[in-house]
């Protein structure tokens, strides 16, 4: 279902902070998002919420496309917003995916603006009688987005919405109220992370990860198990402060010794993003059991070799083996007993059992088997 109008008033008073001065321009999208309506459907009039994505490619330039519908007006991708679309985020990620052929994966956030709106621009739409359509009005929410790669993609077209694309410089850039953000803004198109994840590990071959929460669409892997960190926000002054918040939210007992940058790692968003992630290596000794944990379902110390019997994303996987290459253990683990060999007597041999148990509180113990298993949680 498309974004709510609570959810929509959210993104808009945030700009409204960072833009005190658009406040009575924007009054009647506030007075809309006050009504029982759907702000984003069609119908709502006088007006309804669209998307559009403007995107910055390494030279600065801007993508516009010239839509059949707008008489030859060169503007950034976008359109309305339809049911499928989760956030507004979304719904200009689609649009510029249909109308240009960009998807999402060749799109980053930008570190002047994160997943925030550059712009919200009110303008007035023409009747249509052929669509039945009265003069009306778009509360356009704009979204930047840079080019993940150095080569920008190929443009595919929507030939029945979109006649041709061009990059422009951005003082030629058709919006003026665009124009006037980018001043402000520093837009240069070329990507940095806005992401920072912690590799912790005891120095002694030991990783701990971070069994995420099941939630298909609202966090980056649901239910696997990774790393900790999380995304900047515009409070920020730095990725290491970034770490450095998300790790006090999520394990605030947590204290991190010789924290330094390791690499740089490509991961995708929730959206689908490019989303480059600045891993910073840090030491730690204890009890994930002790630590209070506040996202998540539980901590847990692996080897490199226990990591393919986890649900486990691959660069995740590679990234620990890596370091655990460049840097090995400080101690040799001791040997391993040998394993008793029965003796001549029969020994029974089980081919399947379950283990229930529970605690006095009627809390059950369940584990967490391979992805490649089925079913996924059984009881011991």
């Amino acid at each position: 279902m498309p974004p709510s109008s609570t959810a929509i008033r959210r993104t808009v008073e945030a700009y409204l902070d960072r833009h005190p001065g658009e406040r009575d321009a924007l009054a009647d999208l506030l007075a809309t998002l006050d009504r029982p309506v759907d702000a984003t459907a069609r119908t709502t009039l006088p007006g309804h919420v669209t998307c559009s994505a403007v995107v910055i490619d390494r030279q600065g330039r801007v993508l516009h496309i010239r839509h059949r519908a707008t008489s030859g007006l060169m503007l950034a991708p976008g359109g309305h917003i339809e049911p499928g679309d989760r956030t507004l985020l979304a719904a200009a990620l689609r649009e510029v995916d249909e109308e240009a052929g960009i998807p999402p994966g060749a799109l980053c956030l930008t570190r002047q603006l994160l997943g925030s709106p550059i712009d919200i621009d009110v303008h007035d739409i023409d009747a249509n009688p052929l669509k039945g359509e009265p003069a009306h009005r778009h509360y356009d929410v704009r979204y930047v987005f840079y080019l993940a790669d150095e080569e920008p993609p190929t443009i595919a077209l929507q030939d029945e919405e979109v006649s041709c694309a061009q990059w422009l410089p951005q003082p030629e850039v058709t919006s003026p109220t665009l124009r006037a953000k980018f001043v402000a803004a520093g837009l240069d198109g070329r990507p940095e992370p806005v992401n920072a994840s912690a590799l912790i590990h005891d120095g002694a071959g030991q990783y701990l990860l971070h069994l995420r929460d099941h939630k298909p669409g609202v966090i980056w892997e649901p239910g696997a198990f990774a790393l900790l960190g999380g995304g900047r926000t515009h409070d920020d002054q730095s990725l290491e402060g970034t770490l450095l918040r998300e790790l006090s939210e999520e394990v605030p007992d947590l204290r991190l010794e010789d924290v330094r940058p390791y690499a740089v790692e490509a991961a995708s968003s929730i959206d689908g993003l490019s989303a480059p992630v600045q891993v910073f290596a840090g030491r730690w000794h204890g009890n994930p059991d002790r630590l209070a944990l506040h996202e998540g379902v539980l901590l847990r110390w692996f080897t490199p070799d226990e990591l393919d019997r986890l649900r486990l994303s691959p660069a995740t996987r590679d990234l620990i083996r890596r370091h655990a290459t460049d840097n090995p253990p400080d101690n040799q683990p001791a040997p391993a007993p040998p394993v008793w060999d029965g003796g001549s007597r029969v020994v029974l041999n089980g081919v399947g059992v379950h283990l229930h148990l529970e605690d006095a509180d009627g809390r059950v113990l369940l584990g967490l088997r391979h992805p490649d298993s089925s079913p996924a949680v059984e009881p011991l």
